[in-house]
């Protein structure tokens, strides 16, 4: 069942996009780094080694979202007396661990 009220949104300034756009695409070309260095028989330290950064761009960008999203969604809908959010917003962090 699917209704327009359940499903949530942020409005995000167009320099908020680009920001993450932009580390979308940097992630997704190190991704395709990745597998261009599996096609050739790349070392496996070194394909490790590049997992790992990719891992810790999107370990950063998954912080800066949380961030944002602490600050503006969970402010907002605590200010609007939507306490539930709590909830949801500790079962967040819990998945994040």
């Amino acid at each position: 069942m699917c209704c327009t009220e359940c499903e949530k949104s942020k409005h995000r300034s167009e320099e908020e996009k680009k920001y993450l756009k932009v580390r979308l695409k940097t992630i997704e070309g190190q991704i395709r780094g990745i597998s261009k260095m599996v096609e050739e028989d790349k070392y496996c330290n070194d394909i490790l080694t590049q997992l790992l950064a990719v891992n810790k761009s999107i370990k950063s960008l998954s912080s800066d979202i949380l961030k944002s999203h602490l600050s503006s969604c969970v402010v907002d809908d605590i200010k609007a007396d939507k306490l539930e959010v709590i909830d949801e917003f500790m079962e967040l962090i819990e998945r994040i661990n």
